[in-house]
């Protein structure tokens, strides 16, 4: 890979896995930069972060799409800004990874896959279900991304405790903590080669 390394990012809500990208770039920690970022949604807080960071924005909703021709359509940007990785953070649809970004899309989930991963575990709903089934231990996974949700190769995991009073709130917090950790390191060792 290419130093730096040319990012897309793909989002659906709040924008804070970008905002903690554009901040270890900023701040040198991270050999990379945003070419990109497409939302799937218009009036999301992730839209506004990008806006704010002059990062390029491409809104594309699916609306009643076919998978295939909105899938093309987001990797038509991507490939437009010929980005190396596509980094989904907190996006919240599936897509069809076509054959050029084979082992080039990742994405962060917040819990130990393949524990509580799948359609519908995203958000508070991944954390409430580890509360409920009495987990010691959760964290968040980086994967490769492919054609099935959560499914693709896993690259790298963080662990955190989960505390006897923890809410689904107070076990996000310190999840997503360990990915503002997690995300950056795994790009960075894309870069080097080290997770080819």
């Amino acid at each position: 890979m290419p130093s730096p390394l040319r990012l897309a990012v793909l989002l659906s809500g709040s924008g804070r896995t970008l905002e903690n990208l554009v901040e270890w770039i900023a701040a040198g920690r991270l050999d990379a930069t945003v070419e990109i970022v497409v939302s799937s949604r218009g009036n999301v807080r992730g839209v506004d972060v990008a806006r704010r960071a002059g990062i390029p924005l491409h809104v594309l909703p699916r609306g009643t799409a076919a998978i295939a021709s909105w899938s093309n359509a987001i990797f038509n940007a991507c490939r437009a800004v010929e980005a190396d990785l596509v980094v989904m953070a907190g996006f919240l649809q599936l897509i069809e990874i076509p054959s050029d970004f084979s082992g080039r899309v990742i994405n962060i989930h917040p819990a130990l896959l393949p524990a509580f991963g799948g359609k519908g575990f995203h958000g508070m709903h991944v954390h409430r279900a580890v509360l409920d089934r009495g987990c010691t231990v959760s964290g968040c996974t980086v994967h490769l991304v492919d054609n099935e949700y959560d499914h693709g190769r896993i690259l790298l995991q963080r662990t955190v405790p989960v505390l006897r009073d923890d809410s689904p709130e107070s076990l996000a917090t310190r999840v997503f903590a360990a990915e503002c950790q997690a995300l950056p390191e795994a790009v960075r060792l894309i870069a080097s080669g080290f997770l080819s």
